[in-house]
């Protein structure tokens, strides 16, 4: 399936219709937007399950010298979920992958404090884990692990976009997952979008304070 979205806000309106139709109609829920992009996409899906918007921030643990390759990825709270067999593809030794995890968690720690909105408690809800896209998994994983961690009763992970090869792996880690394109071949997720700038962190804060 190929779709392209018009933007985040539109992204995430047609996402809401999606993760709307799985849900039962009552129950205690939570909505949370993955950094930055995500919680723009998670403004209208909270609005949709008349839920909390927060954020969960999971941050990817890039491969010394392509950034952009997930060798894993780390959430608060000591979370991490490590690819290991990537790890030994790039070469990358125990030593090197400290200070790699070190530095992303120090980055997930920074932006949880900046965005003020990560719950600490998810005990009996449904989490409901919102990105603009997913590209390897890694994050997303993470932050499944995360809402668990936190007690959360069900997890459900939607996205507007992701490759159809790590399908498998998303659903094992998330009771439901909820993706609306599947697209070949996947390229980036910013492929799929007509308007995909960068999300800075005052939007991210602006999108919160408006979801209250």
């Amino acid at each position: 399936m190929s779709t392209t979205f018009r933007d985040r806000t539109a992204a995430g309106e047609a996402l809401a219709t999606a993760v709307a139709a799985i849900l039962p109609d009552e129950g205690p829920r939570a909505v949370l937007g993955i950094p930055r992009g995500g919680v723009v996409v998670g403004v209208p899906v909270a609005r949709r399950l008349g839920a909390p918007l927060g954020v969960v921030v999971p941050r990817k643990i890039g491969a010394p010298d392509q950034p952009e390759l997930a060798l894993g990825a780390v959430a608060p709270g000591g979370i991490r979920y490590l690819d290991r067999a990537l790890i030994a593809r790039a070469g990358v030794d125990d030593d090197e992958l400290a200070a790699l995890v070190a530095a992303a968690e120090a980055e997930a720690t920074r932006r949880a404090a900046a965005y003020g909105a990560t719950p600490e408690d998810l005990g009996g809800r449904t989490a409901v884990l919102v990105d603009d896209g997913i590209a390897t998994g890694a994050t997303a994983i993470a932050a499944v692990r995360w809402a668990r961690d936190r007690g959360a009763a069900r997890v459900v992970l939607a996205a507007p976009v992701a490759p159809s090869s790590i399908a498998a792996a998303l659903r094992e880690a998330a009771d439901d997952v909820v993706v609306l394109a599947t697209p070949r071949p996947f390229v980036a997720v910013g492929r799929w979008y007509e308007r995909f700038d960068q999300t800075t962190d005052e939007e991210v804060r602006a999108a919160l304070a408006a979801s209250r």
